[in-house]
């Protein structure tokens, strides 16, 4: 492990995150961890653990975590689409070349609805971002 540890360690969840402070400044040389928070990255909530107050550092590096979380979850919404368009090219190759007529037969109905679906989305996103243009 390095030698400097950060003050706030985060442990992920589902929806946001547990917030534990740091502690390597003890008799034993140990790492402790104390829990401080526990935080929603969808509303924003912050609880502070038992009967704690959380000083203005904790509040401040732990609105400084969730707006670098809330960053990367972005990005990774995004790369997934990416992969999204890349896995329907593939798929359109693999129909295409080497898809037989009883795996057609399985997916051609689920994967038409799909994209029907899609494609009514992504149209009418795109009429509405249109008509915003004009105003």
């Amino acid at each position: 492990m390095g030698a400097e540890l950060p003050d706030y360690y985060f442990r992920v969840r589902e929806n946001g995150a547990a917030v534990f402070c740091v502690d390597t400044e003890n008799r034993q040389r140990r790492i402790d961890m104390d829990q401080i928070a526990v935080l929603n990255i969808k509303n924003g909530e912050i609880k502070p653990q038992g009967d704690r107050v959380l000083s203005d550092a904790d509040l401040a590096a732990i609105q400084e975590w969730m707006a670098n979380r809330m960053a990367l979850l972005a990005q990774r919404d995004i790369d997934d689409i990416h992969r999204a368009v890349d896995y329907l090219n593939v798929t359109t190759q693999w129909v295409q070349s080497k898809a037989s007529d009883d795996q057609l037969e399985n997916i051609t109905d689920a994967l038409l609805l799909c994209m029907h679906d899609l494609r009514t989305v992504l149209v009418r996103k795109k009429a509405e971002r249109l008509m915003k243009g004009q105003d």
